[in-house]
Formats: structure tokens, C-alpha cells, sequence
């Protein structure tokens, strides 16, 4: 049966009498639940001095987008042409865990796009610079971290900012974590290999 050893990275079969190769890890797969999440030149608004952040989720939904369709039509065919993409909004859950900064951060963060008190909308960054919007930070990053825990591949999602928030359920006759979900919307995406 061939195996594929770490020593000399290619494919040998074993044979009787032989030492066992090292199998290599490099063909696991990447495991769903392995992965951490950051973000980068988060908002000077916040009341946070925090510019970027890194912080443990609990789960992040399909990360994606999509291309519409341009039919063209001509007698009976029926041809199709890539249109616009359309990116999907992103959701993570996070852990709630006592973490005072990362509940204030997400909502601070939530308010610079709507403040439910006063009614502000996407505050500007300082007097005078007017279409500095100072509402999406610069890129948030999903690490895939592979079975040793180093990283592996990473998505970077570009000009995001929170779309909605929502608290956990409080329910007395659970044992769960609260946790805090929030919605991203994002303008651009990459994946690419670490």
C-alpha cells in the first residue's frame, strides 16, 4: 500500500522487513473548527484604543460570494455571461466570556455606523474632513489553522463593518455561554495560502 513519507515527500510503496515511513500530515484536511479571526484599523471613533483585534468566535458562517448571470438570448439559445458579483454578508458568533473590552469594542464599533441615542449615522472622523468616513475598519482576517495549530490559509475580507448585533437569549434553564452575533458586510474578498 503506498504511503506518502515526510522524509522525502514523495509517494513509496512499504515493503516486508521495511521500517515504517513517517506518514506526513500535509494531507489532512483542514478542520472546520480550527481557525481564529482578527481585525485591522478598526474605527478611530471607538471608544477603544484598540486598532486591531484579534478574538475567539465560536462560529463563522460560509464565507462566499456569487456572480450573477447575464442571459443573452438569440432565436432558440441561450447564452450566459458572468454579471456583477455579489458578495454575501458575513456572520460570527463570539464568546461572551467576561470580556468586557470585546462586548464594549463590537458595540462601540455597531454605534459609529448608527448610535441608537442620538440618531448618528456613520460619524465623520474629525471637522472639517467631510466623505472621511471612519465607520469600516480596513480588513478582517479568518485564519485556517491546520493540525499542528500553525497557520495554514487565511480569507481577507476588505472595507467591513457591522451590519446588525444581537445579544444572546437569556434563559434560565440553559447551561450555554452568552454570546454576541454580529453580521459584517464586506466590499472585497481574498483567500489565499500562509
Amino acid at each position: 500500500m503506498p504511503t506518502y513519507s515526510n522524509h522525502k515527500n514523495e509517494y513509496r510503496p512499504f515493503r516486508k522487513g521495511e521500517q515504517l515511513p513517517v506518514v506526513s500530515v500535509a494531507l489532512d484536511s483542514v478542520r472546520a473548527y480550527q481557525f481564529e479571526i482578527q481585525f485591522f484599523g478598526l474605527p478611530a471613533s471607538l471608544a477603544s484604543s484598540q486598532k486591531d483585534l484579534t478574538l475567539a468566535a465560536k462560529k463563522v458562517s460560509p464565507i462566499g460570494y456569487s456572480v450573477e448571470d447575464i442571459p443573452v438570448h438569440r432565436v432558440n439559445d441561450t447564452v450566459y455571461y458572468p454579471g456583477r458579483p455579489q458578495f454575501e454578508s458575513l456572520n460570527v458568533e463570539f464568546d461572551n466570556l467576561y470580556l468586557r473590552s470585546t462586548s464594549k469594542t463590537l458595540w462601540e464599533w455597531f454605534k459609529s455606523i448608527y448610535d441608537p441615542i442620538s440618531g448618528d449615522m456613520t460619524k465623520l472622523a474629525a471637522p472639517g474632513t467631510p466623505g472621511n468616513r471612519t465607520f469600516k475598519a480596513n480588513k478582517l482576517r479568518v485564519i485556517e489553522l491546520d493540525n499542528t495549530r500553525n497557520p495554514h490559509a487565511a480569507f481577507e475580507l476588505y472595507g467591513v463593518y457591522p451590519k446588525s448585533v444581537q445579544f444572546s437569549e437569556k434563559n434560565y434553564s440553559t447551561n450555554e455561554f452568552a454570546t454576541i452575533s454580529v453580521d459584517f458586510r464586506f466590499d472585497f474578498m481574498d483567500h489565499f495560502s500562509l
